[in-house]
């Protein structure tokens, strides 16, 4: 099983993701967004038609950004592709399965499997 890790910005949930688990010495590739940005296939994957709701909408500098205040897909799409630093993160993905932020719960269910 290996866990891949979309990360740009090293904020506590990235650190705490990448502590749970380098603790149960599990794999974690980790993919830096600044170097290496998402192509628009796998962040309608991930997005699942909800891309509005990956926005991290708490963080000063993604305020000053006009895309924080998009509200069609279709406008926001290009705007996160040239910005990947707009999505929260982490964004973990195991196989087909996705999840955004810090959810410990969910990733202890994909290791028992």
């Amino acid at each position: 099983m290996t866990i891949l890790m979309y990360a740009s910005k090293k904020n506590f949930d990235t650190q705490k993701a990448e502590r749970f688990f380098k603790e149960r010495r599990v794999p974690l590739q980790v993919v830096d967004m600044k170097k290496h940005k998402l192509g628009e296939r796998e962040l309608q994957n991930i997005a699942k038609g909800k891309l509005s709701e990956l926005i991290d909408r708490e963080d000063k500098k993604v305020k000053e950004h006009p895309a924080c205040y998009y509200d069609r897909e279709s406008m926001l799409l290009p705007a996160v592709l040239e910005n990947p630093w707009l999505l929260r993160s982490p964004i973990l993905r195991c196989g087909a399965r996705v999840t955004v932020g810090y959810c410990p719960e969910i990733w202890e269910a994909w290791l028992k499997e």
